[in-house]
């Protein structure tokens, strides 16, 4: 005989996966057009600029009633660059060199059973005179540019916060930051904030950890342009040049 959660877990296996479709109450607006060299966690660039732009249906201020009492939320988005599934149960954290497996619920990693993501943002300003108002502007996201997002929350520090929590393999490595040297053509591209925000993404090392090639150029894309650099064995990352994007974006 079957138990009381087992039919439900029927009932809700039907219902969900053939009728239930989530539809994006918004859209984000970043520097990025590509995931290369977004940060890895939200908050690890606190600089880092980007918009909630709602979507007509959403686009209401009385749905924003009561949210400027608020410094942070939590966006629950999809990731759009990579919405596929992924077929294995392990991954490897870049926190661990990116040569070691860990489980996929034990991870960040994006590549998980379903491409949702969680990211906790600070609201900067709420622009309720934009061209598309309200439109929320907010700082320290992970997401790339046109991540759709599916729901809004607001942080509670009461229930959210916890400061003493073990944080597994996480607590037993180090996350060292790369030195970044900035040519002159950053100075001509990028107003001084952006380069305050350029420089706090490079010095996260957005290569794979498992690269390790002096040689090797990489490109970024960052405020629509192409930012070029290499980095060293001494950990110093070098911004060779700068380039608007024209045409199709090259991924490296």
């Amino acid at each position: 005989m079957n138990s009381y959660a087992e039919i439900c877990k029927k009932i809700f296996r039907k219902s969900f996966v053939m009728h239930v479709e989530l539809e994006p109450i918004a859209y984000f607006q970043s520097p990025f057009s590509s995931k290369f060299g977004i940060p890895r966690q939200s908050g690890q660039v606190p600089s880092l600029v980007g918009k909630i732009v709602f979507e007509p249906g959403f686009r209401n201020a009385e749905a924003l009633r009561g949210l400027e009492g608020f410094d942070y939320l939590w966006l629950i988005w999809g990731f759009s660059a990579n919405s596929h599934a992924s077929a294995h149960l392990t991954v490897r954290p870049p926190r661990l060199g990116g040569n070691v497996r860990m489980g996929v619920f034990a991870t960040r990693s994006p590549f998980r059973p379903n491409p949702i993501g969680l990211s906790s943002v600070k609201i900067a300003r709420i622009d309720y005179d934009a061209p598309e108002a309200p439109v929320v502007c907010v700082k320290g996201a992970d997401l790339m540019d046109g991540t759709p997002i599916f729901d809004i929350k607001p942080y509670l520090a009461y229930t959210d916060a916890h400061p003493e929590a073990r944080c597994g393999f996480v607590d037993q490595t180090e996350w060292k930051k790369l030195h970044v040297k900035l040519c002159e053509k950053v100075k001509n591209n990028f107003t001084e904030q952006q380069q305050e925000m350029l420089c706090r993404v490079l010095e996260l090392d957005p290569r794979p950890h498992y690269h390790n090639d002096e040689g090797r150029i990489y490109g970024m894309s960052f405020e629509g342009c192409d930012v070029r650099f290499t980095v060293s064995s001494k950990n110093e990352l070098n911004v060779l040049d700068v380039r608007p994007i024209r045409g199709q974006e090259e991924v490296y």
